[in-house]
């Protein structure tokens, strides 16, 4: 196959990574079932230990199917590189791996998934990690947030749970001037409607649980790295700049230059983390990949129409989704998503907490689970389940306040999905 820059967002999600399998023929990627390969000789299996040569070692590190999963990520985000993990939050993990040593920190949005709130609250304070939560839309307080222990500044294109689209490019910017990587979870948007490596993004993380697989089969993860960032500018990133000593002190940015983040990641990363996604899954996961750019145009024109439809409802207060021109994002659409503001935000009711249980508990259609980014259309009550372990203030800050609900417009009839809300809010509203 060419270079991914010569052909198309819908070539490359279909051709990206595959290749006809040499042996057999077989034109869909093989699910490689194996834990280990055989080595040539002797001086080949040390060759791949010593990272002199590429290949396949055991698959807590590479697989061939993995391998294609994450060689077609990269192409659709036109990044560099990319390595595959178990989940999207083994991604975040890993994204911040290489980067990070106790006592730094990472300055974070406060618009995330809960999930991704907890564990930057709490969890990562057991590597000696700090986050610190900054209002994003306050350029002030982002710069102000930079301080000399700081090691990257993270957040989301499309902000999970309200559909909150964040300004890439003014981040980006902070982000440059201050010599730190931009990273971003591209879940919600996906590499069809937001590239930000186009607006300065270093790494990208992805949930490919949610629309990349679009079935709600496997969970999974990925980091993209852009390989635009100079991890040797300064002292801040010895992992990838300085001698590793596990490798008889190999400096993994002067070795391997654009794909340093991606080689540190397989070598050390999934060798010592272990957060390794399974062959079935990747096939899973390649498979829907071939329809994403259809899906996704299905995916946000139904949600424009819905999103148009809830906000006049006279059960409804207000409605977060960014593609309708009441929304204070409206104006990023066209900049940061060119192709549509996503299918994910939020509905917040009059009659707050328990006509939000009620209106959950009275659909028919949408599904009441806690995924998004399904070929189904889904809702769940975040205040009471995703968002459950945040502070009120917290809560509120991430747009999960006890009167809202959460929508993920999938690619149904738009207007069976109307009529299952209206009925589902009006009984609310009794």
């Amino acid at each position: 196959m060419s270079e991914p820059h010569d052909y198309g967002f819908d070539t490359l999600q279909v051709h990206a990574g595959a290749r006809p399998d040499p042996a057999t023929g077989a034109r869909q990627v093989p699910i490689y079932q194996t834990t280990a390969y055989v080595f040539k000789d002797a001086d080949h299996a040390a060759a791949l230990f010593n990272l002199q040569e590429v290949g396949y070692i055991y698959s807590r590190l590479t697989n061939p199917t993995v391998a294609a999963l994450a060689e077609r990520i990269a192409a659709l985000e036109t990044g560099d590189g990319a390595v595959c993990c178990s989940s999207g939050h083994a991604a975040q993990i890993m994204a911040l791996f290489p980067l990070m040593t106790p006592g730094c920190n990472v300055v974070v949005s406060t618009r995330l998934y809960g999930g991704t709130v907890t564990q930057f609250s709490h969890t990562i304070k057991r590597f000696g990690w700090e986050a610190k939560f900054v209002d994003f839309d306050d350029l002030g307080a982002v710069k102000g947030a930079i301080d000399e222990k700081t090691r990257a500044i993270f957040c989301e294109s499309i902000a999970n749970p309200g559909g909150y689209i964040t300004d890439l490019d003014a981040i980006g910017k902070i982000a440059n001037d201050a010599g730190l990587p931009m990273i971003v979870d591209n879940t919600s948007a996906t590499p069809f409607l937001c590239r930000p490596i186009e607006h300065g993004a270093t790494l990208i993380v992805h949930s490919t649980t949610k629309y990349l697989t679009g079935n709600g089969t496997v969970m999974g993860g990925c980091v993209v790295d852009s390989g635009d960032f100079d991890w040797s500018a300064s002292d801040k990133f010895p992992s990838l700049s300085q001698p590793e000593p596990a490798y008889h002190g190999l400096k993994f940015h002067e070795t391997f230059q654009h794909l340093a983040f991606t080689f540190h990641s397989i070598a050390i990363g999934l060798r010592d983390l272990g957060m390794t996604m399974n062959p079935q899954a990747a096939h899973y996961t390649l498979m829907g990949i071939e329809t994403l750019s259809l899906r996704m145009q299905r995916h946000v024109e139904n949600a424009e129409k819905i999103a148009a439809w809830l906000e006049k409802h006279d059960a409804v207060e207000a409605v977060t989704y960014a593609g309708l021109k009441s929304s204070p994002y409206f104006d990023r659409v066209a900049k940061i998503c060119p192709r549509g503001a996503g299918a994910l935000f939020t509905v917040a009711l009059k009659g707050g907490y328990d006509s939000c249980i009620k209106m959950v508990d009275s659909l028919e259609l949408f599904s009441h689970v806690a995924n998004l980014g399904d070929a189904r259309s889904l809702i769940i009550h975040s205040a009471s389940t995703t968002h459950r372990q945040l502070t009120a203030e917290q809560q509120i800050a991430a747009g999960a306040a006890p009167n809202v609900v959460r929508l993920s417009i999938g690619i149904e009839d738009a207007d069976d999905l109307i009529a299952d809300l209206d009925q589902a809010l009006n009984k609310a509203a009794s």
